[in-house]
């Protein structure tokens, strides 16, 4: 089990580098404007708002990148930290923003959590 918790921790935090690298620098380049369905003028006037976004995206992947190279206890503890921030920004983007983050976000988090508890 500590082998599938160090992989999908890793995991998680690869996929909130890739929301960095779409937020801040993509965002108002196909795949940006793919995922967020703006046209070039909406896209445009929200990138500000989506390059903070994706710069706190690259501090959930910080956080679970040094929780994975940290010694026992802190690096237990900060992965376990930071996997509840991916969860609760996860919940908080599908009620307020668009469901589709709860797969998106929400639920590896959730999965990535789960199996750290449990290989803790």
């Amino acid at each position: 089990m500590q082998i599938l918790s160090v992989v999908l921790v890793a995991l998680v935090a690869l996929l909130h580098a890739y929301f960095l690298v779409l937020e801040m620098f993509l965002w108002q380049r196909r795949p940006g404007r793919e995922l967020s369905g703006f046209d070039a003028d909406l896209a445009a006037a929200t990138a500000p708002l989506a390059a903070n976004q994706g710069l706190y995206n690259g501090f959930l992947a910080a956080g679970l990148v040094w929780g994975l190279i940290a010694a026992d206890p802190t690096g237990y503890r900060v992965q376990v930290f930071f996997l509840c921030c991916v969860v609760v920004a996860g919940l908080y983007g599908a009620a307020t923003a668009n469901r589709r983050i709860l797969f998106a976000q929400a639920l590896p988090g959730a999965a990535a959590l789960a199996a750290v508890l449990v290989a803790g």
